[in-house]
């Protein structure tokens, strides 16, 4: 283990982190106080209640411009069709620019950049005077989304305590939901020049409220920023806590392995096994519909014979959805991640914990780099099926593409049952020395 050795600003040396380590031998471990560490989470996930906002934008947009007087901005099957799916296109160059931003700037720094274009994005948007302004727009907060789907997952898990990082890790799934729900609501009584102000509000609150948090520890520690990482631990952990011990664990984890990512990596199970199942996941979260489903939602419920109108039932299923995130996040380290991925549906099992496993089970050294990858391979499927979906639609009904959603899902069932891994109660360092001595993580190893 490095002997670490703290220089301040001015130039003082502080003790090195063994001397340190020695003035904190305690019989029994400190308490962790997670007030701060909340915060952090919080403020991190405000970009994924942009996202969710951002992309659900069409539902109600689309069926309003199809209708509009104004030919410039008059949007039909083909146009409505683009405007749509061009937020998977700007997801998935998000997604390539966190593969970069991930590990070169840091988490924190990536989080508030994507912030940045999902503002301007709203902004064209809102002030569209034609359709070109609206697919730039559109395209921007899908690079936004693509660049925080990376981001707050990895940041969120790198800065949680074992015993909540369940709960921490579904946070991002449920502010995504309620960000669609306040689009769903906001749609009732505002135009969707003023939702697209509303949506660009969201992102600057998040640059300036992010100044204020840490950066990743592992990240820190990853680059030898070793003295910020302490404080970023005692920050996230409280003073009186054993972040000192949390600092120790982490940096002996990262000296089993500290060269970078070479192809010899790649054919090391431990490695390749995670990076495998996450790419899978992210196929078959999308594969399932929920995307396409989502951002035509109004035009779906539009097309049949429910009673209340199509904005109205937006906003009943963004509050089932909400309901059901929110017992994913309670329950989540109680029963763990692979049973409610086999028992439940997918705000329940799927949305949520896909994203999480996918910040758990990848070893750090990939972790920046295949969080973006995922992200790039999910929107590039959901780019195809939202595409594609409204033709579908006009040809063969809405029968057809939901008996395949329906294949896809159980496929996903029997992927769960094969190759996902049980992650509950288990630190990040747990689970990467796991797969590193070819055990899969199940459910009977947490005792």
């Amino acid at each position: 283990m490095r002997n670490t050795l703290i220089n301040d600003a001015n130039g003082q040396q502080y003790n090195t982190f063994s001397d340190l380590m020695q003035q904190q031998q305690e019989p029994q471990a400190r308490p962790v106080n997670n007030r701060w560490m909340f915060l952090a989470v919080f403020t991190a996930v405000l970009g994924n209640l942009s996202f969710g906002y951002a992309l659900v934008y069409t539902s109600p947009v689309v069926p309003e411009l199809e209708h509009s007087l104004d030919p410039d901005l008059r949007l039909n099957d083909r146009s409505g069709a683009w405007f749509e799916s061009v937020f998977n296109l700007g997801a998935v160059v998000g997604g390539l620019g966190a593969m970069l931003f991930n590990d070169l700037l840091g988490r924190k720094l990536t989080i508030m950049v994507s912030a940045v274009p999902s503002a301007v994005g709203f902004a064209l948007m809102g002030g569209a005077s034609t359709r070109w302004m609206l697919d730039l727009g559109r395209a921007m907060t899908g690079f936004a989304a693509g660049m925080s789907a990376s981001s707050i997952p990895v940041y969120i898990s790198e800065i949680s305590v074992a015993k909540l990082r369940g709960r921490l890790g579904s946070t991002p799934q449920f502010m995504l939901v309620c960000g669609s729900l306040l689009l769903y609501a906001l749609d009732l009584v505002l135009s969707w020049r003023w939702l697209a102000v509303v949506g660009a509000v969201i992102p600057a609150v998040l640059i300036i409220a992010m100044c204020f948090m840490p950066q990743s520890p592992r990240y820190l520690i990853s680059k030898e920023r070793y003295y910020e990482a302490i404080e970023a631990l005692m920050w996230l952990r409280g003073s009186d806590s054993d972040y000192l011990e949390e600092y120790r664990k982490i940096d002996e984890s990262l000296n089993k392995d500290v060269k970078r990512l070479s192809c010899m990596d790649l054919r090391q199970p431990f490695v390749y096994k995670p990076m495998l199942i996450t790419l899978f996941m992210r196929v078959f979260q999308q594969l399932s519909g929920i995307t396409v489903i989502l951002v035509n939602l109004q035009l779906i419920f539009d097309s049949t014979s429910v009673i209340l109108p199509g904005s109205y039932d937006a906003v009943l299923v963004g509050l089932v959805r909400l309901v059901s995130v929110s017992i994913a996040a309670w329950v989540m380290d109680k029963a763990g991640r692979r049973k409610l991925l086999f028992a439940s549906g997918y705000a329940l099992g799927w949305g949520p914990i896909t994203w999480l496993l996918m910040s758990e089970i990848l070893p750090l050294k990939v972790r920046g780099l295949m969080s973006g990858l995922c992200v790039i391979v999910s929107w590039i499927t959901g780019f195809i099926l939202t595409e594609y979906f409204l033709l579908v639609k006009a040809t063969y009904g809405l029968a057809v593409p939901f008996l395949f959603f329906c294949v896809i899902s159980a496929l996903g069932i029997i992927f769960t049952g094969l190759c996902v891994p049980e992650t509950k109660g288990k630190t990040l360092e747990q689970i990467e020395d796991e797969f590193r001595n070819l055990r899969t993580p199940r459910d009977d190893d947490n005792s």
